[in-house]
């Protein structure tokens, strides 16, 4: 009953924000025509594709949805007549897509010694910063079933996790993420449904998982 009633809200709020200004679509939580987050039947605060821990610092509701994953700073204001402190250099982020098959073998979520490479090149990346953050979104290509794709994008976002925690970046700065089949890359240019080399082939680029590194220098 809840879960019905929490999709049936998120249905509203979705169906509200049709005719919302363009400047609510580049937000990073779903805003209704009210101009108010709209939450799940738990409380929490819907995001779009565009969330990432430094955009929730820059959006409006970001101390009021994720204010545990933003910066003390950010969301605390300064005490009248407390010595304010020189401003801290604002985060900058860098997004590296990684071929999934680069990692994983096909329809796999276990990583392959070229994928343990790239990874290896990214925590040198992370090293040579202020790390404050590392979003690891998981994608699949549309073969196969919904929920299946789904899980498969949200274990090899956690194989990366996993590995860049061993390799000593500290667990609680890593943010995981599965978007199964969602967000191709390829479009319709792909055509049928059958499970053919051509179809694979051509999906390669879906198959992928976008790591967002966050710091200062």
């Amino acid at each position: 009953m809840i879960k019905n009633i929490a999709k049936k809200s998120l249905a509203l709020a979705l169906l509200t924000c049709i005719g919302c200004a363009a400047s609510a679509q580049e937000r990073v939580y779903v805003i209704d025509s009210r101009d108010v987050v709209a939450r799940s039947g738990t409380g929490l605060c819907w995001r779009t594709g565009y969330w990432t821990p430094a955009a929730a610092a820059a959006d409006p509701a970001g101390c009021q949805c994720d204010k545990d994953l933003l910066p003390k700073s950010t969301c605390e204001p300064v005490a009248k007549g407390a010595a304010v402190t020189p401003a801290s250099p604002k985060p900058a982020s860098e997004k590296i897509t990684i071929a999934a098959d680069a990692l994983f073998d096909f329809n796999k979520a276990v990583l392959r010694p070229e994928g343990q490479a790239k990874l290896d090149e990214l925590v040198v990346k992370a090293r040579a910063i202020k790390l404050e953050a590392i979003l690891a979104v998981g994608h699949s290509d549309r073969i196969g079933a919904d929920a299946y794709n789904q899980n498969l994008s949200e274990k090899r976002a956690a194989a990366v996790k996993e590995y860049l925690v061993a390799k000593g970046i500290e667990a609680n700065l890593i943010y995981t993420e599965g978007k199964g089949e969602k967000q191709p890359m390829t479009g319709d240019q792909c055509k049928g449904d059958k499970k053919t080399k051509a179809l694979i082939d051509c999906l390669q680029a879906d198959r992928r998982v976008d790591i967002e590194v966050i710091g200062t220098r």
